[in-house]
């Protein structure tokens, strides 16, 4: 089948186009086969030979499809066939022994995909019921050929539903034309449903095209009803941003300026070494608080877990102030006696 292409780009393509319809129309048949077939004997030959192994094939599938499908009508069937199905198959309602045995081997053998081996072919064909097969072909033959009668009647019932049953059989010669006109409308309809596969992919196409420009159109209008004023305060943030930019840098550069006016370059030498003094002092105060804390330690201040150095120590300080306070109370009762002599 010849593959379809999309309208919009042929239209894109005009080269591409004239090739296109080149092919569709001059060279191309709708399945794909070619016009330009030359008339040559060699040709026609192969063509003729080709047919004649298909016909060959197809015969050989339907024979081989009968025989594998073919059966022996039991009672039910015979009551519920219909006047045509009985008068074909009278002769078959009683078949012999033989008959049944070769249709229930037959079926396997043709659908076996495998070859059989010469040993169990020669025993097989030395054994009944092939050893009658002569005798037995005749009736074998009615069997077959009222399958294939069920067959081309189930067709013919397939390609004229509405006709009767029983004027079903004058439409079995006709199944040939009937299948190669049902063929050209399978094919003619899968050529109209890739068309409007094309045609609806066209119109998607299209339509998202559309969708397109609207949604253009529709920025564009928004743009020019909300754009100005959305371009103007974006305009003044910037305004804004720039101008505490500037207000920032004149703040620096006026902090720099009253530093210079109001400290001179001899004040500023001045504060710097006073501040290398400062940073000296902290280092000694700091040397000298760590040499305190290493005397109280010495005298267990800060530095026994259990603090009974530290009680101790305060003890002792708590008894000499006492006994300063007692020293103090006998100097002056010293004092008193003294006077009073």
């Amino acid at each position: 089948m010849f593959p379809p292409v999309d309208d919009q780009v042929l239209r894109d393509n005009p080269e591409f186009a004239k090739l296109y319809s080149m092919l569709k129309t001059d060279i191309l048949n709708p399945d794909g086969s070619t016009k330009l077939r030359p008339d040559n004997r060699e040709r026609q030959i192969a063509s003729q030979e080709l047919n004649k192994i298909r016909r060959h094939c197809a015969k050989q599938y339907l024979l081989e499809r009968a025989i594998a499908t073919a059966s022996l009508p039991d009672k039910a069937t015979t009551t519920a066939r219909s006047k045509t199905t009985k008068a074909s198959t009278a002769a078959l309602s009683n078949p012999p022994d033989s008959i049944a045995d070769l249709l229930s081997i037959l079926p396997s053998l043709v659908k076996s995909d495998q070859g059989l081996e010469p040993t169990t072919a020669a025993l097989i064909l030395s054994s009944p019921p092939f050893t009658e097969f002569e005798s037995l072909l005749p009736e074998l033959g009615e069997v077959v050929s009222a399958n294939l009668h069920d067959s081309a009647l189930g067709l013919a019932r397939i390609t004229h539903p509405s006709t009767n049953p029983s004027y079903l059989s004058r439409h079995i010669s006709s199944l040939p034309a009937d299948h190669a006109a049902i063929r050209n409308q399978v094919f003619e309809a899968q050529l109209n449903l890739m068309s409007s596969r094309v045609r609806a992919l066209a119109s998607l196409t299209d339509l998202l095209r559309s969708y397109t420009e609207s949604f253009t159109l529709l920025i564009r209008s928004l743009e020019a009803k909300h754009g100005v004023a959305a371009r103007s305060l974006e305009l003044r943030a910037a305004d804004v941003a720039l101008e505490a930019q500037r207000t920032e840098l004149d703040s620096k550069a006026a902090s720099t300026n009253l530093g210079k006016d109001m400290y001179s370059p001899e004040a500023v030498t001045a504060l710097g070494q006073y501040l290398s003094h400062l940073k000296d002092a902290q280092l000694r105060a700091a040397e000298r608080v760590r040499g305190l804390q290493a005397e109280l330690g010495e005298y267990g201040v800060g530095m026994d877990q259990d603090g009974s150095k530290e009680k101790t120590m305060k003890e002792m300080a708590r008894v000499y102030r006492e006994m300063e306070s007692q020293m103090e109370e006998v100097t002056r009762d010293l004092a008193r006696l003294d006077s009073r002599t």
